[in-house]
């Protein structure tokens, strides 16, 4: 069946194969590229940024090639407000926010889909290797570039109306066949860390915004070690960069352990410190509908490249989430995101709100 396809081009070989899979599929393809930047720079910094003039006129030139109209859609004044100002808010409230996250649930499967869907559209089509199967949402088959993990936020709604053409390919193949298609991004290189962050140094992004805020930082024992212009400047299991001029008694490295927005300080400590038996999430979002209420073994993974763990997650008919750990994991931060997976299945994700450590006195 031929589908009306709007598909998200970034400028970069992912999303332009996927557009290219599309059309060949025999779908009505048209390309857009979300202009995401009130201020865009004209060149890349990099590897850094999918927001700048030159990917949009790579993303033009790529329409061109695969023979499908193109526009560019202003979504900046969303993206700041929905993806930016969070970002700010979550690091000020003590937390380690995730904006990939954020941007796939309220700017592309959002804001995008939904003026996709009113502009009668079947679906949303975008470079993410991802697979949906029988309308649930699958890991791909290449694990190094598997994305299911941002994609953790999508519902079956969302779903229903999404398009992955490119999750059983491996990232070697999907530029050999951009090179076969004569795709001018074949080789580009791929955009990584924090998009709107061009730089890369996202403690300066944040001071710029939140201004410095002169704090302490403690041992567990409350033991002032030194001092720090922004708590917002520090994650939880950062070993670098702490500016402590006292070494510890046992001469071994120290770890951010705890931020408090709420006196403004930073805890350090021992790296076995770091060990979290559990966690609970809020804001839960299942991707199939609601999986079953109790107790029931999953594997969990905690960030964008990380490990799948083994766990055992309670979920309540209120949406809320509570995960044991086989093995206790290290350098988890509220504010994160934690997605269950049942097999390949992505069964949903929730936003981090405590954890429990293995350390008592943390």
């Amino acid at each position: 069946m031929s589908l009306r396809i709007l598909a998200a081009m970034s400028g970069g070989v992912d999303s332009a194969v996927a557009a290219a899979r599309a059309a060949e599929a025999g779908h009505d393809v048209t390309g857009v590229h979300l202009a995401l930047s009130s201020n865009p720079q004209s060149f890349r910094t990099g590897a850094r940024g999918c927001c700048t003039l030159e990917d949009s006129r790579d993303a033009r030139r790529a329409a061109d090639v695969i023979g499908i109209p193109f526009y560019v859609w202003d979504l900046a004044d969303r993206f700041r407000e929905d993806v930016i100002d969070d970002f700010v808010a979550e690091y000020a409230a003590g937390r380690t926010p995730n904006p990939c996250l954020r941007c796939n649930e309220k700017i592309k499967f959002a804001a995008l889909l939904d003026k996709a869907i009113a502009l009668g559209f079947d679906a949303v089509c975008t470079g993410h290797y991802a697979r949906i199967i029988d309308g649930e949402l699958h890991r791909a088959v290449d694990p190094a570039k598997d994305q299911s993990y941002v994609l953790g936020v999508l519902d079956a709604e969302q779903l229903a109306h999404s398009y992955f053409p490119l999750g059983d390919t491996t990232k070697d193949g999907i530029r050999a066949e951009a090179e076969r298609r004569g795709l001018a991004v074949a080789r580009k290189p791929d955009s990584h860390d924090i998009c709107f962050i061009a730089d890369g140094d996202t403690q300066g992004f944040l001071e710029r915004r939140l201004g410095k805020t002169p704090g302490e930082i403690v041992d567990v024992d409350g033991t002032v070690l030194g001092e720090h212009t922004g708590a917002y400047g520090f994650t939880i299991g950062q070993r670098k960069g702490l500016r402590i001029g006292r070494p510890a008694p046992d001469g071994k490295p120290r770890y951010v352990l705890d931020i408090s927005p709420v006196n403004n300080t930073v805890t350090v400590g021992p790296v076995e410190a770091l060990d979290v038996t559990g966690l609970t999430g809020i804001n839960s979002r299942w991707c199939g509908g609601t999986p079953p209420i109790g107790t029931a073994r999953y594997t969990a993974q905690l960030r964008a490249h990380g490990e799948d763990v083994p766990v055992t997650a309670e979920i309540t008919a209120d949406g809320g989430l509570s995960v044991r750990f086989d093995e206790p994991q290290r350098g988890i931060a509220p504010g994160q995101a934690v997605v269950l997976y049942d097999g390949t299945r992505v069964v949903g994700s929730a936003t981090i709100a405590t954890t429990e450590r293995a350390s008592v006195g943390v």
